[in-house]
């Protein structure tokens, strides 16, 4: 357990392909390559005739809340997932909040900016970096993980993060991949039998939709009041409601099973070209169950450095608590891509040390 560190918590992979990096392979971010669908384009074009009126989101949130199986009373609608934690970390009274790492840093970014002291439990390589509930101290009266999870692509099964729940105690699962895991198993989303249970979800990263910034959070009436009372007016733009209706809608549900199993065809693919350099000493972090997977590799800032110079990008691993820099979070692709992706990581790999710039 500890509170400090030197990890960039503002990080995140969009900058590993800007400037410099925006002609290269994108293999840093998480969003679905090939994503807005057309269809979806068309449903977001066709509400800019609505833009003089104020956005409305009751039918948006009914949608959310019948795709889910819950309260309409039990769903708040988000400018993405980065809004909700900031709502989080502002609006509920906590005294000792833990956040569970290695995973996305912005929640432990919004509660340090709302001046909470931000304890960590860092889990472990040696352990698959897998959750054992009784590490979190019994103590703590918020607790932040993502399942599955980013960076590391572990999926905790639902009944050890249940047994997180203890009276007076938030449970924060941060599902913003869940819908690209098959049959999404092991989601919380739509319990209401866990006490204090916020599930928050993402309709950015499978849409495509990480421009709109569209998301939610699921949790008990009392919780989504609190948040909403902290929200600003009209948080959610009409374009992005109008994409939310449409992703929870049953031709979008069943596009996106058919795409998690795609991805997990497409994850499998490139975990065996990852495989194939373990000579190198490069390691995967498995079973991988999210649209990414984490590795391990020698000197692998020099790696990163060189694939740039081949057309490739891929997301430092060092700003993730609880790693450092001999990791890699690389995004699942098409099988195309990851083929060429795992050449040139084996040219990289071969290629004698660069200095750094």
């Amino acid at each position: 357990m500890r509170t400090e560190g030197a990890h960039d918590l503002r990080h995140h992979g969009d900058a590993e392909v800007r400037d410099d990096g925006a002609e290269l392979v994108d293999l840093a971010v998480n969003v679905r390559a090939d994503t807005p669908p057309g269809w979806l384009r068309e449903v977001i074009a066709g509400s800019l005739t609505s833009l003089a009126a104020y956005p409305d989101g009751r039918e948006a949130r009914a949608a959310v809340a019948a795709r889910h199986g819950v309260a309409v009373e039990r769903v708040l609608l988000t400018a993405g997932a980065a809004e909700a934690f900031v709502l989080l970390a502002r609006a509920l009274k906590v005294r000792r909040p833990v956040v569970v790492h290695p995973q996305f840093t912005e929640p432990e970014a919004a509660l340090r900016d709302a001046g909470h002291t931000v304890d960590r439990v860092l889990l472990r390589e040696e352990d698959g970096f897998r959750l054992e509930p009784a590490a979190v101290p019994e103590d703590a009266d918020l607790v932040v993980i993502g399942n599955p999870t980013n960076p590391t692509s572990v999926l905790h099964p639902a009944a050890a993060l249940a047994r997180l729940a203890r009276p007076g105690r938030t449970v924060v699962v941060d599902e913003a991949f869940m819908d690209a895991v098959p049959g999404e198993r092991e989601a919380l989303a739509g319990r209401t039998d866990v006490p204090g249970l916020v599930v928050l979800r993402s309709l950015t990263k499978t849409w495509g939709l990480a421009g709109l910034r569209i998301g939610y959070v699921l949790a008990a009436p009392e919780t989504i009041a609190e948040l909403e009372r902290a929200q600003p007016l009209w948080p959610v733009s009409t374009p992005a409601l109008a994409a939310a209706r449409a992703c929870v809608a049953p031709r979008a549900l069943a596009e996106a099973a058919h795409a998690a199993h795609r991805i997990a065809v497409d994850r499998a693919h490139l975990v065996a070209g990852l495989a194939a350099c373990a000579g190198h000493g490069v390691r995967v972090v498995e079973p991988a169950e999210g649209p990414f997977v984490l590795v391990r590799m020698p000197d692998a800032a020099g790696v990163r450095r060189r694939l740039r110079a081949l057309g490739y990008a891929v997301r430092r691993g060092d700003t993730f608590p609880g790693l450092d820099e001999k990791w890699v979070r690389i995004a699942v692709r098409d099988r195309a891509t990851v083929t060429g992706f795992v050449r040139a990581l084996n040219t990289a790999l071969a290629s004698p040390a660069l200095p750094a710039r």
